[in-house]
């Protein structure tokens, strides 16, 4: 039997459920029973789990799909559940609502939310393209809605550059919120013409180049994975081209990117060791794509509080009671569709596991 939305569906561990003193919600552990609930009570709602892969390893592992943002983004827009259940930030959630909005959205915590989205409001966009009338906005994925509605295409950082590089190279680019991201795309492309917006994750922003340099230089046979978001993305690349290191054995990849070139790592044989650069949350897909392998975080203190908030006690009572359902206008939806259907079109993105 499937759920309406607003039914209220019955757990013998609801009960166990509390906040503490920060609202996060515990009294929960992630255990054989605890994911046999999930999985009938998911069921019943008529609702798939996605996971981003920094979420908790056991929310990763009882998701239906678990991956980057732009893979999750096509499957929210291609699942046939009436319902589904973002364990992500609340920009991921929103995102899945503007692809699907018949579809009843939930987001376990509706206070995880992300430094890097709160960074430019749909305002300060407005104003920033009075400044250039006939530029180009492209907006990285992790923006509120209300920003995409004024953007002309968005991306993520699996395809970021192929998304700059579709645009015609006469036009000016506004490219925001994330200043790393964007002098990736800008080094990668060779434009002059990109404007990129102050903005930045703050746990990616405190993985340094001297971080980075650091690592590669005390396991200089490491591969290094670097998600550009870091604030040591240029730097990772000029160790390459310093000969600090090969240039082979440093990538810059989205999170999924991370997983294929684990993967690949299993196919080729290697047995090297590999410096991550990015929130520790990767390490566990990236364990279990090669458990061979030592997968080492350059920070490990990069840990990201907003993905932490979906906890086994968050997804359960979130499957319970219907809760945190995200709510769009209808016309920011509209106007938001259009940057969001572009971004999912171009390029390509690792599968979901």
């Amino acid at each position: 039997m499937t759920a309406t939305t607003s039914a209220k569906l019955e757990s013998p561990l609801l009960a166990q459920v509390y906040q503490d003193e920060d609202g996060v919600y515990r009294g929960v552990e992630g255990n054989a029973e605890w994911a046999a609930e999930i999985r009938r009570l998911a069921d019943a709602r008529d609702a798939v789990i996605l996971a981003h892969n920094y979420e908790l390893p056991e929310i990763q592992d009882i998701a239906h799909h678990t991956g980057d943002s732009l893979a999750l983004s096509r499957v929210a827009a291609e699942d046939k559940h009436s319902t589904i259940v973002f364990c992500g930030v609340h920009f991921m959630a929103e995102t899945a609502k503007i692809l699907s909005p018949e579809k009843t959205v939930l987001i376990p915590d509706a206070k995880a939310g992300c430094s890097l989205a709160d960074s430019i409001t749909a305002q300060q966009l407005a104003d920033w393209k009075a400044q250039y009338p006939d530029a180009l906005v492209v907006s990285y994925v992790n923006t509120t809605a209300g920003v995409k509605a004024l953007t002309d295409v968005c991306c993520t950082s699996s395809n970021a550059v192929d998304v700059v590089k579709s645009l015609p190279a006469d036009k000016e680019i506004l490219f925001c919120p994330d200043k790393n991201l964007g002098a990736h795309v800008k080094r990668m492309t060779g434009r002059d013409n990109i404007h990129i917006w102050d903005g930045a994750c703050h746990v990616h922003e405190e993985i340094t180049g001297d971080m980075i340099a650091g690592s590669a230089k005390k396991q200089p046979n490491a591969d290094l994975y670097v998600h550009p978001e870091c604030g040591g993305t240029n730097a990772a690349l000029d160790l390459a081209d310093d000969g600090v290191v090969s240039a082979d054995q440093v990538k810059v990849l989205s999170t999924g990117g991370m997983l294929t070139a684990a993967e690949q790592g299993v196919a080729d044989g290697k047995k090297n060791d590999v410096l991550v650069a990015t929130e520790i949350g990767m390490l566990h897909q990236l364990q279990r794509a090669d458990s061979s392998r030592r997968f080492i975080p350059v920070n490990p203190e990069a840990s990201c509080p907003f993905m932490k908030r979906i906890t086994p006690a968050a997804l359960l009572k979130s499957l319970c009671d219907g809760t945190d359902e995200i709510e769009l206008e209808r016309d920011v939806i509209d106007a938001a569709f259009k940057a969001v259907d572009r971004m999912i079109a171009i390029g390509n993105s690792p599968a979901t596991r």
